[in-house]
């Protein structure tokens, strides 16, 4: 159990399609998802923010994602649908490029199910900021950064600037 060094936009494995937990590798996911937890604290602790983390943020080519908002939760294969018509539009942020914001367009809500430590399925209903959050989060999964998702060449700003942007 650490804290790992978050893998930072420019690593090629940021940009890899993680592999599927078997039900057969539950026995050995606890140091690995420990090592999530770690890291997203430490990360919380020195930056002030930090919902969750994906697997392949510290290398871990797996599809499993920490989320601690209220309390601390594994999702092991996460699968989004049902996402609405709806869109937001957000100043996206995220750990693997820890001092720039993306303006990126989000569904407002969608259905995630997912897998827990004890192999149960579960179905959560996401809208506004836990349906971006976890939309984030399982683009990592696929290998997808934010920055692909950019609403157009404009949409990049520095966190040292955000006083300045229009909120979304």
């Amino acid at each position: 159990m650490a804290i790992k060094d978050i893998l930072l936009l420019g690593n090629p494995l940021l940009q890899e399609i993680s592999c599927a937990v078997q039900e057969s590798d539950l026995n050995n996911l606890a140091e690995e998802v420990q090592d999530l937890q770690d890291t997203l604290r430490d990360f919380r602790e020195r930056h002030g923010v930090g919902r969750a983390i994906a697997a392949p943020q510290i290398g871990v080519m797996k599809r499993i994602i920490y989320m601690q908002v209220d309390k601390p939760e594994i999702l092991i294969n996460p699968v989004i649908s049902d996402m609405s018509r709806e869109m937001i539009e957000l100043w996206d942020d995220c750990m693997s490029f820890p001092e720039l914001l993306v303006k990126v367009a989000r569904h407002r809500s969608c259905l995630i199910s997912y897998r827990n430590l004890s192999w149960d399925k579960v179905t959560l209903d996401l809208e506004d900021n836990l349906s971006e959050l976890l939309q984030h989060e399982c683009d990592h999964l696929d290998g997808i950064l934010a920055v692909s998702r950019a609403i157009d060449g404009q949409s990049f700003a520095l966190k040292s600037q955000a006083n300045l942007l229009e909120s979304s």
